[in-house]
């Protein structure tokens, strides 16, 4: 590939730019964003060739565009990168949800576009911003691609092996299927540790001093970037509350058990979350 341009040059959108860097997949990498020092740390940092702030520039000749802003962007960026696009250049994302990217996509294009190959990786870190980006971030890790139904058959090979060249596992389902899939594996554990981070502030803002490893373990992804999520929770809002009600309910069955001193019901759940977590580190 001759030329693709980042939209978004932060951990994500980094990371992919120094992966494909280091595979030798791409002539050149253009990063384009509002941030123009964050664009040059990017060039001094070696994750992008160039930058620019002007987007007919950074579009022009590009064979692919990548997406890697927050999702509540997206209206906007499809609205000013429509003019410069073409039959032949492909548009992708990272974006944590789908459904409402696709929804988007149809409101400013009219259609779905058929080189609009939708993608999201499941990797990232609590640390956000290019400092972070990692040229290993997808190692070994699922990349998720919901392509419509309309989608060019090379556009969605084409993004396949990018991703592959970077590490990742391809996984192509349809957008329904992905939102609620990560609701629960990815959105709802973010909002137990938010939520609970906000529990320990509001009851003891002291009670942090006291805990140890575990509660660092569990209350890591707390630290994640606070606009991203917040958008992710607005563009699946249905699904996350579906599985947070859910969530409650399972919260409720321990809280009985254990308030009718019930040990063995207890232990048998312990076992059981035990038994499913190990089965799932060893995959």
């Amino acid at each position: 590939m001759n030329k693709i341009c980042i939209i978004g040059v932060g951990l994500i959108g980094g990371s992919f730019a120094a992966g494909l860097k280091k595979a030798n997949k791409v002539a050149s990498i253009v990063g384009f964003g509002r941030d123009e020092n964050n664009l040059a740390k990017a060039k001094e940092l070696n994750i992008i060739d160039e930058y620019t702030l002007d987007i007919a520039k950074a579009l022009d000749g590009a064979d692919l565009v990548l997406i890697a802003t927050p999702v509540n962007s997206f209206k906007a960026i499809l609205e000013m990168i429509k003019p410069h696009v073409n039959e032949k250049m492909i548009i992708t994302d990272v974006g944590s949800t789908k459904g409402s990217i696709v929804q988007i996509a149809k409101q400013v294009f009219g259609h779905m576009p058929e080189n609009f190959i939708p993608a999201h990786p499941i990797a990232g870190k609590e640390r956000s911003g290019v400092e972070a980006a990692d040229a290993t971030l997808f190692n070994h890790r699922r990349v998720i691609i919901t392509p419509g139904k309309n989608a060019n058959t090379q556009a969605v090979v084409t993004v396949s092996d990018l991703w592959e060249s970077v590490g990742a596992k391809i996984e192509i389902m349809n957008e329904i299927k992905h939102d609620d899939l990560l609701a629960m594996t990815s959105h709802l554990p973010h909002m137990l540790a938010f939520s609970l981070m906000d529990y320990l502030i509001s009851s003891n803002p002291e009670a942090c001093k006291y805990a140890a490893g575990g509660f660092k373990d569990f209350s890591r992804i707390a630290s994640s970037d606070a606009v991203m999520w917040r958008d992710i929770c607005i563009n699946n809002s249905d699904q996350i509350v579906k599985h947070i009600e859910g969530y409650q309910k399972s919260l409720d069955k321990v809280a009985n058990l254990i308030k009718n001193q019930q040990p063995k019901e207890l232990e048998k759940l312990f076992l059981d979350a035990k038994s499913a977590r190990d089965s799932w580190l060893k995959d």
